[in-house]
């Protein structure tokens, strides 16, 4: 496949160089999940395997799906992407279409794999952008429906004030990555779904 994003390259290049642990639970997506470093430590017992790269869209994401994701044969799938499509001006009914095209991807080669799809988070820096956010997310949500064995993990609405705003503490000083109170939020969420896949 051409690759029409070559800034990523040498992160792609460095995944396919790695060991690669076969029917590990992989993590992918963007600066969210990259930034996941302590990934073995909150999920104690769990073979997991971070497979993010930062600044990824989810259009990025599919695109190096052959490379990163499917030759690691994954027990389950969990995906965090999209932020940055709508920060580029994709449209949530976009987003949607990348998804879908996802989904159907993975199951060309894994039809029963387990995927988590975490719900696009509300960073402080992009409230500007919340109408989409929301929308593409109830978009994604509804969509699930029609793919077995996917998950939509709706932690959006955790990661708000109980007035609707922001919780800065959730967030680093740049207003857009995770903190480690941000990863401590999501762990027991992601960690039950993790348990129902192996119950």
């Amino acid at each position: 496949m051409t690759n029409i994003w070559p800034e990523f390259e040498s992160e792609i290049q460095a995944f396919e160089k790695s060991p690669t642990p076969q029917g590990a639970n992989v993590f992918y997506g963007s600066s969210s999940i990259r930034l996941w470093e302590n990934l073995a430590q909150c999920f104690p017992g769990v073979s997991v395997l971070n497979r993010g790269f930062g600044g990824s869209t989810l259009a990025e994401c599919l695109h190096f799906l052959p490379r990163v994701i499917i030759p690691l044969h994954p027990a389950t799938l969990v995906l965090c992407a999209g932020d940055n499509d709508l920060d580029q001006r994709v449209t949530p009914e976009q987003l949607l279409s990348v998804f879908r095209q996802f989904i159907a991807r993975v199951r060309e080669d894994a039809p029963l794999l387990p995927i988590a799809y975490i719900s696009i988070k509300p960073s402080p820096i992009r409230f500007w952008n919340l109408s989409n956010i929301r929308r593409a997310n109830a978009l994604i949500q509804a969509a699930t429906a029609d793919f077995p064995h996917v998950t939509f993990l709706d932690l959006f609405p955790l990661m708000l004030s109980p007035a609707g705003g922001s919780r800065p503490e959730l967030f680093t000083e740049d207003g857009l990555h995770m903190s480690p109170a941000g990863y401590a939020l999501w762990t027991p969420h992601v960690r039950a779904w993790l348990d129902a896949q192996s119950s």
